[in-house]
This record gives C-alpha cells, structure tokens and sequence, in this order.
C-alpha cells in the first residue's frame, strides 16, 4: 500500500537521510489536546486500520515514479533506491485497546522506529484515528442521550462526506453505540446489522388500489391465497368508526403502497406515516393493513415518523394502538415499535427525553457522520524521543507544549471503581501499586504535588506491532463496541455527563515532571 502521507514528510525524509539519520532510533505519540464536543472523553478508535496501514506499508515501483516527478529533480537517485526497500518491519507500536475512553494529552498510541518511518507513519495514523474516534464519541454522546434500550440506526450514507467517509460513520459509529445502519455496503464489510424502512418516493408512487399486482396473500398458516387489497379496505373502515374519522380521508395511493409492500414482505411490513396527513391517513391505512396481515397471520414491525412534533406524535400514534389492540383483541398490537427520523441532533434527544415519548427507534444521518458541532478531533503525532534522548515541543502557548520521553501510561480507580485520573511515568519507572500514595502532578496545574491513593491501577497501553506483524489478537468490531460501553460505564456520572462534565485530571509522576523541568530550562 502506498503511504498515506503528505509531501513535506517525503520532504523531511531526504533530509534525514541526506545527513545520515534516517536509521537514528525515534518515538512518536498521538493524541488529541482538547476533549472533543465540550465533553471530556473520547473514544480511541481507527487503532485496528491504523495496524493495518503499518502491515502494508511500502513504496511501489509506481509510488517512487511519481515522487520522482513531483520532488525537485537534484535530490540523489539513490534516496529514491532507498524508499524502495523500506516498508514497517522495524516499527513497534503500543496502544490503548481500541474503543477504550481516553483523554486528552493521554497518548493513544506511541511508535517506535527508525526516525525516517517514525516520520512518514504521522498523517497514515493521523487520518486513520482522527475521523474514527471523533464519529466514534459523536455515537457514544448520542447512545448516552437516548439510553441502553432504545435502539439505533445509523442512516447517514447519503450526508457523509463521500463514500469513504461513509463507510467509516458507519463503522465507527457502530462501535460507539449504534446498533445497525442503513448502508448495505457497510453491512458486508464489516458485519454491522443492517435495517430500512420504506421512502416517501414509494408510496407517493401509488394512486389507487388498481395499481397493486399482486393483490392476493398466502396466509401463514396454509391455505387459499386472499386478496389483501380487499381485506384492508374492509378493515379501513372497521379501525376509521374506532378513531371517528371519515375513510374518504384517507389516500387511496397510500393505502394501495401499504398493501403492496405487505404482499411482498408479509413478514416485515411496516410504514411510513407521513406522507400525508399521519392522523386522517397514514396511520388509518397502517392500522388496516396490519390487522388484515394479522388476519392472514402475520405481525407487522413498525411504523417511522420524518416530520412534525416527533414526540407528541408518538405519543398519539401509542393511543391509538393501544385502542386498536384492546378493540379488535389484537394484544401485541399495542407494542408497535415506532422509529423517528428527521435531522435528528443532540437536542433532539434531549427533547424527546423531557417530554417523555413512545418512540422505540431512531435513525440518525447528518449530525452524527457529519459532526457538525466539531468537525475535527485534532488528533496530533509529536516526536518525544530521538536517539535516545527525550525532546520537547517548547511554544508559549502551554497547551500545545509536548510531554518528553517513552511513557507508560496508567489509569487509577478510586474505591468506587471509576477511573479518576490517568498518570504518565517514564517507561523505565516501576509501576505504582494499588493502595500505595503517589506524589503527582496534574497538567494545568504542574507548581504543585498532589497525593493520591489509587484502588486499582490499569497500565493502558499494549504492544500491538511488532517485526512488521499485528503481535496482538485484534478484536471483531462487536467485542469492540462492546467494550466501548464497558469503558464509558465505569466513567463516573460526573465526567460522563455531556454538558459541563466535570474535567477529568491528567497527571505525571515527578520524575517526568523534573525531566520537563530541566528541558525546558536548557532550550
């Protein structure tokens, strides 16, 4: 696979190997500075393409004719004889596992390598981690809002940032909550649970019962085929004297693609109310056609809602299965599932929630694939070791200073079992011990020591590559999403919060912070 990279580190490369550096030992970290969406996690994803990027890194003969003919023509032929032998086998890298919460300035991963590679891996991983951890958390916020139970559907493939883009929302917001999505290609990729309903444009196609070929249902049971148009209209009018409502009110073609699509999917029928009036209409028509079905012995699945007042709707749409159900004796038509869309964003929920409402289902697209309340997650890679020695990023902007050195990484837990801070050692550093009192000090407020007693201590990272191979058993995309919603429910109430949470500490043993010390001084 041609690198994924940008041109200036092809640039910096040759400058590496003109001066005879390019073999010279280096680390890398990538992380994010700020908790994106104003919350104060993240979920760490992309780590599994990312490894996969790494296994299938290497120039092509092709690869280095085009650098040949974009790259100033004096660079040595013999730099470009040298990009054709390399590829990861040297490179090691050590991860938090993917779908873990992490936060900001914690290293998501760390490279390890000859600099020249150390150099060029940055935007390959930089691509891959930054969109799928950011629509990975954009997922998790979403999931958090509406609860454990109510169920998910990603449906943004036509509001994603191209097919690529796509296909990562998908993916990815899948891991972070989502229980299917509506794009097929997704679906045999990756495995994700795939769903639909049905589309205005479908039901809008139908004017009058006459259109409806075939008309006639085998019931389920065995026996003579039925004619299902003629049954519902029957059944119209029996469920229009129940809500006093007149059938003439009721479209016609709205009723003939509700009979039409139960002939070809006895099994799975459902609707879309919306297309006219839901309560004169659209929701006459469904109750018709699914008694008839019921007759016949089938159970229709659901019905959506694209428009209005969502909640109240479904609230009235609840009503009026209930009623059905108890009148006509049909005890599991009260149940109904009812799945909403309609530019569905984090307020939405939150409205939904406030109001209290009957939905079962929600199908979100544009503000979840597109992250349209941060469109990036800022994920960088920062040199912190050369040749041995650690380096520091010195700015006067304190924020975007780096942390120097190979670091272990550890999360504590406090007695309750909520993670409440992550500590930073130097590699080298024995590991803090559960019960034990660390002397610590926390990013923004470094001037003074705080003491902490963990309960528990979790060393983060893990060695994932190694000798140009995956080193570590990759989990599927289910146990991946599974452990995201393990990670997010050990957070505490306070710190999973998504308005003001409170900010989650991020902290350096003092022998890191004495290392920061005396670099800074020396630069």
């Amino acid at each position: 696979m041609a690198p994924l990279a940008d041109l200036y580190q092809v640039s910096m490369a040759y400058g590496h190997w003109r001066a005879g550096r390019h073999r010279t030992p280096a680390a890398a970290e990538l992380f994010f500075r700020r908790p994106p969406f104003r919350g104060s996690f993240a979920l760490g994803a992309g780590l599994a393409e990312g490894l996969r990027g790494l296994r299938a890194f290497r120039f092509s003969a092709a690869d280095v004719a085009y650098l040949r003919s974009v790259l100033p023509s004096t660079i040595d032929d013999a730099f470009f004889d040298y990009l054709a032998t390399l590829d990861a086998s040297e490179v090691t890298v050590t991860a938090i596992p993917e779908g873990s919460v992490i936060f900001a300035r914690v290293p998501f991963l760390q490279v390890k390598g000859p600099l020249l590679v150390v150099q060029l891996l940055e935007t390959t991983l930089l691509c891959l981690v930054n969109y799928a951890s950011l629509v990975a958390t954009n997922a998790a916020r979403f999931r958090l809002l509406a609860g454990p139970d109510m169920k998910l559907i990603e449906m943004g493939l036509r509001r994603a940032q191209g097919p690529d883009g796509a296909l990562s929302a998908s993916k990815y917001s899948y891991i972070g909550g989502f229980d299917c999505t509506s794009n097929i290609l997704a679906g045999k990729l990756y495995g994700i649970p795939v769903r639909g309903t049905i589309a205005h444009s479908f039901i809008m196609s139908f004017r009058c019962l006459e259109e409806v070929q075939p008309r006639e249902l085998l019931p389920r049971a065995g026996g003579d085929p039925v004619d299902l148009a003629a049954l519902a209209v029957s059944w119209l009018q029996r469920v229009c004297d129940l809500l006093q409502t007149p059938p003439s009110k009721a479209n016609q073609g709205e009723l003939a693609a509700f009979v039409s699509y139960a002939v070809t999917f006895p099994c799975d029928f459902q609707g879309l109310l919306d297309t006219y009036c839901v309560r004169r209409s659209g929701l006459p028509n469904f109750c018709a056609v699914a008694l008839a079905l019921h007759q016949l012995g089938y159970q229709a699945i659901g019905v959506r809602l694209d428009s209005g007042d969502l909640a109240q709707q479904s609230k009235e749409i609840r009503r009026v299965f209930q009623a059905c159900g108890a009148h006509f004796q049909v005890p599991w038509f009260g149940t109904i599932p009812i799945a909403v869309s309609n530019d569905i964003s984090e307020q939405s929920l939150e409205e939904f929630r406030k109001e209290g409402s009957e939905i079962n289902m929600i199908g979100i697209g544009t503000n979840l694939v597109t992250c349209p309340l941060q469109p990036s997650l800022g994920c960088v890679y920062k040199l912190v070791e050369v040749n041995g020695s650690p380096c520091l990023k010195l700015t006067e902007d304190e924020e975007k200073m780096t942390i120097p050195g190979m670091k272990a990484i550890y999360r504590l837990y406090d007695a309750a079992g909520h993670p409440f801070m992550d500590l930073m050692a130097l590699e080298e550093e024995p590991s803090p011990s559960a019960g034990q009192e660390l002397g610590i000090r926390v990013l923004g407020r470094l001037e003074e020591t705080t003491k902490v007693i963990p309960t528990t201590v979790e060393p983060l990272h893990r060695t994932y590559f190694r000798d140009g191979q995956v080193c570590e058993p990759l989990p599927s995309l289910p146990e991946v999403r599974t452990h995201a919603q393990v990670s997010l429910n050990l957070l505490s109430p306070a710190h999973r919060r998504l308005h003001e949470p409170q900010p989650y500490p991020v902290a350096v043993t003092e022998r890191l912070h004495r290392l920061f010390l005396e670099l800074r001084q020396g630069s």
